[in-house]
């Protein structure tokens, strides 16, 4: 009779979820020295993408499948490509086209029901501020971005009611382990820099991790459209940290595109895209 009726009770409401989708920027050693200056003077590594509720993501992949029909492309959006006109973009290099081209992709990008989230360390100041109190831990600059980035995202999809499920971009089968494993140690630890203050900045616990964030993260190839427009949104967050009045940057503020949009000035150290390291 128990069982019968332990049968016809009504099965938990599934939750409605955020999804975030990573790519990375720059390098995930600390100690990594560019061969020559870069032109954009950046110097850090990133983690970063967007949030996207679950009932979104086939409008995106509509979205970009219009872009890609209009302009032709039939291989996947690369930031660095695009940006500096080279590989399959070589076309770019002709102003005309050009012209032509980075307003529609600008249209495309501040028309997405996506919020821009990240985390970007300094690598000179990270080095800086932890070579003498880590020393040998350094490489644990991968593990920070992505455990705040997790954490910040975790935070924003349970103020809005709805759980956290993670994607990012396969890079290497080592690297790949390195972030399923700091999402476990996330749900059995909790923060790896021990709890901080109370307000805004309280960590979120092990049991936290484990009611917010669904499963292991997935791994997705670059010819996924989301991944694409993660390294594309990915990259102007990282130059803001730089440069506040990049372009690409004070755009998706102004559409709301960033997480930081979103939030009271307040909370945005605290909640918000996180530099860190930054002199």
């Amino acid at each position: 009779m128990f069982i019968a009726l332990t049968m016809n009770l009504p099965s938990s409401p599934k939750r409605p979820e955020y999804h975030l989708f990573i790519d990375d920027t720059g390098s995930r050693d600390p100690d990594h020295r560019p061969l020559e200056t870069r032109r954009d003077r950046m110097d850090c590594f990133g983690l970063g993408g967007f949030l996207i509720k679950e009932e979104d993501v086939e409008s995106l992949k509509e979205a970009y499948a219009a872009f890609c029909a209009r302009n032709t492309i039939d291989y996947p959006l690369h930031s660095q490509e695009i940006r500096g006109g080279r590989g399959q973009f070589g076309w770019l290099k002709k102003p005309e086209n050009a012209r032509v081209f980075f307003p529609e992709l600008d249209a495309f990008m501040l028309g997405l029901p996506i919020i821009g989230i990240a985390a970007v360390i300094d690598r000179p100041g990270y080095v800086a501020r932890y070579r003498e109190q880590y020393a040998e831990r350094l490489w644990f600059m991968c593990k920070t971005a992505y455990s705040i980035l997790i954490e910040r995202a975790a935070k924003y999809a349970d103020s809005q009611g709805r759980v956290l499920r993670v994607f990012f971009e396969e890079c290497g089968k080592h690297e790949d382990r390195e972030l399923i494993q700091y999402t476990k140690a996330l749900k059995s630890e909790g923060m790896p820099f021990g709890n901080q203050p109370s307000g805004n900045y309280a960590s979120l616990s092990p049991e936290d991790f484990r009611r917010i964030v669904m499963g292991e993260p997935k791994r997705r190839t670059k010819k996924t459209p989301m991944i694409q427009v993660a390294d594309l949104i990915l990259y102007p967050m990282a130059k803001g940290g730089y440069e506040p009045t990049y372009k690409p940057y004070v755009d998706l503020m102004a559409a709301g595109k960033l997480i930081d949009a979103l939030l009271p000035p307040q909370d945005r150290p605290s909640l918000g895209i996180k530099y860190s390291c930054f002199s």
